[in-house]
């Protein structure tokens, strides 16, 4: 839980990471593309405040027009990424405690079973490749390098439902893990979480290395349902 000194401390204004777009494709793809990948990795929990666009900065940002700009938000609206507050403008969607308890679970479900077909369909070098993700953590404990650790700590559930191999997962999950990512990120240095993450983690690599189905699906279940534990029970100001 933020401390009131934390509370009472601004933090600087969130700003999306955005590039000029190439005209050779469609300008409302591209620019859709570009801000649905720009929001999803924006940490849009890390404060009270909610984060609103603005048209003009990112029509600059991008190099276009409002028009694509205008477009691309309102797909972005339609799949729940945005919402329009009338008279105020368009602000990142932020979901509530609740709903993100839920999305948790969800997550849980979807990636328990990527990590079962995992055993069945990744290569060996592709199970290697994820305890590689935790070598620079070996010595020193994950809360001393704790930003580092929560970029390896997304990285690795990402790559974890990849190995499944399933593009319907893969379809389903993703617009649920722009939510359960800043939510990670936001908890991993409380509570010890980090410690025992980098333990749940290693369980799970040795369970996929030995191909056991039906333990890996188990271990990445429990892994997520711990964290939607955690935010049932401290993450009260997220409503």
């Amino acid at each position: 839980m933020p401390t009131d000194a934390q509370a009472n401390t601004r933090p600087e204004p969130l700003t999306l990471a955005l590039a000029p777009i190439n005209a050779s494709i469609s300008l409302r793809d591209q620019a859709y593309a570009k801000l649905k990948q720009a929001i999803a990795e924006t940490d849009i929990y890390r404060s009270r405040e909610e984060v609103r666009l603005d048209e003009k900065e990112l029509t600059e940002a991008l190099g276009v027009s409002r028009t694509p700009v205008r477009e691309a938000m309102t797909l972005l609206e339609q799949e729940g990424f945005l919402r329009t507050v009338p008279r105020r403008g368009v602000y990142i969607l932020r979901k509530t405690k609740k709903e993100i308890v839920e999305m948790i679970y969800m997550w849980a479900a979807l990636e328990s079973v990527a990590a079962r077909l995992a055993t069945l369909r990744a290569s060996s070098e592709d199970i290697a490749a994820l305890r590689c993700m935790f070598d620079d953590f070996g010595e020193a404990a994950p809360n001393e390098h704790i930003e580092e650790y929560s970029d390896a700590n997304i990285a690795f559930h990402q790559a974890l439902v990849e190995l499944s191999g399933s593009q319907i997962i893969l379809d389903t999950i993703k617009n649920i893990f722009m939510h359960v990512r800043a939510i990670r990120r936001m908890t991993i240095a409380q509570s010890d979480r980090a410690s025992r993450s980098i333990v749940d983690h290693m369980r799970i690599i040795e369970a996929l290395e030995r191909r056991d189905t039906e333990l890996v699906e188990t271990l990445v279940r429990q892994h997520s349902v711990e964290l939607a534990l955690y935010v049932e029970a401290h993450c009260d100001f997220l409503d």
